[in-house]
């Protein structure tokens, strides 16, 4: 191998070209208190559905639980900063919110095809074994990152970045090279709050915590079943994830969306779609509309779901013809949707 810090400016330049707003080095010890308070949100329940991080724990609270061998962590950020304001439809009762991050291609692709890249760069620069990650192994990218210097977690749990403020994709590589470390991230956000007044449905029971079971993005995404009556209306408009908490927060005043990378521009027809087209949508439509997208992981139920919840939040009764269609859906969680949501137009 050649010298590691040497080897380590060549990775950073690498990355830069391929995409990347940052990149940075951390040790494979580097957050040992993480597995503790993963476990603690676990025993509170506060992952809700999401059994898929209770199941895999162990391996997810530290690097060496899932790759005994790793001895450095690359934990790489690539931006997706929104070149319109993300809250601009808040009040847009007829149109649906999607969030930023899945208004363009899917980053899993986007960032896996990248990392990949990075990884046959650094094998052929300097043989070693890795793994790369991106989002759906059991890795805990936030405590790495911000282990690793590209940032901290922010009072709502996400990363928060001075170069890129809230908007980074984040992807790992894992290695057995002995890497230097970066310093770590240092939070700053000090005694604002912004991203907790801001929570429609009051998911942060603290600063720095996080209920899933009343966070938009879970509801709206992961959650399968009927989606509680009593955070209904706080949902508004959102039927795909939501940004808010995300969006109000200072230090994306110096985000640049020169910086975001081109495959996360918006396609135009999931910026501000109809909520009455996305009620009509079946199987088939839907599969075209979100071809690409992260949204398609959802599928037509839980959208047309959402959609309906949005629209009786919308006040508009020209969508009452629609719901009233969809009371009758094979899906018995669309139907009773549409059932509540037709109670709040009528």
């Amino acid at each position: 191998m050649i010298d590691p810090a040497a080897f380590t400016a060549l990775l950073k330049a690498e990355a830069a070209c391929l995409g990347f707003a940052d990149c940075r080095v951390t040790g494979a010890d580097a957050i040992p208190d993480a597995g503790g308070r993963l476990h603690a949100w676990l025993g509170q329940g506060s992952h809700g559905e999401m059994g898929w991080m209770e199941a895999r724990a162990d391996e997810r609270a530290s690097p060496r639980g899932l790759w005994p061998d790793v001895r450095s962590v690359i934990m790489l950020g690539m931006a997706y900063t929104p070149g319109h304001n993300p809250l601009a439809l808040t009040d847009v009762r007829d149109r649906g919110r999607i969030s930023v991050y899945a208004q363009g291609q899917d980053y899993h692709d986007i960032v896996k095809r990248a990392l990949k890249a990075l990884a046959r760069w650094m094998v052929e620069t300097s043989p070693a074994p890795l793994k790369v990650f991106v989002d759906t192994a059991p890795v805990m990218e936030k405590p790495l990152a911000a282990a690793a210097g590209l940032g901290w977690q922010g009072k709502h749990t996400n990363m928060v970045s001075r170069q890129e403020g809230s908007w980074l994709f984040l992807g790992s590589i894992y290695t057995t090279l002995d890497l230097p470390h970066d310093p770590p991230g240092r939070d700053s956000c000090g005694s604002c709050d912004a991203c907790q007044r801001a929570c429609p449905t009051d998911a942060f029971p603290a600063p720095y915590r996080l209920d899933a079971r009343r966070c938009i993005s879970y509801l709206t995404i992961e959650h399968k079943g009927p989606i509680p009556e009593e955070l209904r209306p706080g949902i508004g408009n959102r039927i795909y994830g939501c940004d808010d908490c995300l969006a109000v927060c200072p230090w994306n005043k110096f985000a640049e969306q020169a910086h975001a990378h081109r495959a996360f521009l918006p396609r135009a027809e999931l910026v501000a779609p109809r909520i009455a087209d996305l009620l009509a949508l079946d199987d088939a439509g839907f599969r075209e509309m979100f071809a690409g997208s992260p949204v398609k992981r959802i599928g037509r139920n839980r959208m047309v779901r959402n959609a309906a919840i949005a629209a009786g939040n919308s006040g508009d009764a020209k969508m009452i013809p629609a719901l009233e269609a969809l009371t009758g859906d094979g899906d018995q969680v669309v139907a009773e949707a549409a059932a509540w949501a037709l109670a709040r137009l009528t």
